[in-house]
């Protein structure tokens, strides 16, 4: 499998928005980009908007196909999330992506993009912060992204004190990202393979029946059935129903995969939370869920 070279200093990176407008706020990703030692280009898409979008469908899609076709851009940045990158996805050609591949960064709507890279062409990509939110982003999340970046050994551990939990190891490629969005791209061509692999699962905003109802979607379609592995991540600003649901995110998932014996960690440091490690898909890594601490580890 070819992947992409891992950045170093006078490499050039790009951002391009593939999903909702920016309106402001990226100065600081790019200042942090810059003192990195790369060579930032700001595409149009960026400065453009067109309703909730970042410009049209079409300036998206270009902005898209151009930098991810452009040999000298190593890195592709999101700008954000928001929505909208399905819109534009079945209208990329991979072909020159896929002879000099390179690094696409995101997360949240830009799991569209994550699932398609990996579906399609069986490369790794990074979930992590963006541009739009490396101001409100902690620090421990954006080093991890640049040694991610720059091909730096790192882990991802965690003291585990949720009795949900289910303790284990495991070995396997890394898939996933936002919930609503992997549901929504079920039987589509950016559906990922779940089997023998380590799903990590987020969301923001959503009412808890309907991350059950989510999840239900999921489990029925089979796509928990062969999971090596589960990490659960942020599940931030909830809604409640009036009566209330009855149950929390973590009963919800665990109704879901009790049959299974894979090894499950919850409050794991990534989603929409400042908190956002840095997790690279489509890479091999090794899972251990202990009694009182959770390490993931990759094979770099």
């Amino acid at each position: 499998m070819k992947t992409p070279p891992y950045l170093k200093k006078g490499d050039v990176v790009a951002i391009v928005a593939t999903a909702s407008a920016i309106r402001d706020g990226i100065a600081n990703g790019i200042r942090t980009l810059e003192q990195w030692g790369l060579e930032v280009r700001v595409s149009h898409s960026v400065n453009a908007t067109w309703n909730t979008f970042a410009g049209t469908d079409d300036i998206r899609r270009e902005d898209l196909q151009t930098t991810l076709d452009d040999p000298i851009v190593k890195a592709v940045f999101a700008a954000r999330g928001g929505y909208g990158t399905v819109r534009i996805i079945d209208g990329i050609d991979w072909t020159k992506f896929r002879e000099f591949p390179k690094w696409v960064i995101g997360f949240s709507d830009i799991t569209v993009l994550h699932s398609h890279i990996q579906r399609q062409t069986d490369m790794p990509s990074i979930h992590g912060q963006m541009p739009k939110t490396f101001e409100e982003g902690s620090a421990g999340s954006i080093a991890s992204l640049r040694k991610a970046l720059f091909g730096e050994e790192y882990s991802l551990e965690y003291s585990a004190n949720n009795h949900h939990n289910r303790l284990g190891e495991a070995n396997a490629s890394l898939i996933g990202g936002n919930l609503a969005i992997l549901q929504s791209i079920i039987a589509s061509p950016s559906d990922p393979v779940y089997d023998g692999k380590i799903l990590f699962l987020e969301d923001v905003g959503e009412a808890l029946y309907n991350i059950d109802r989510m999840l239900w979607t999921l489990k029925r379609a089979g796509k928990l059935n062969k999971l090596r592995g589960l990490l659960v991540g942020g599940f931030t600003s909830l809604k409640e129903s009036d009566p209330p649901y009855g149950h929390t995110v973590e009963a919800i998932i665990m109704e879901k995969v009790k049959e299974f014996d894979y090894p499950v960690a919850f409050d794991f440091p990534a989603g929409h939370i400042s908190d956002n490690r840095a997790l690279i898909f489509g890479r091999d890594a090794h899972l251990q869920v202990e009694n009182n601490h959770v390490k993931l580890t990759y094979d770099l």
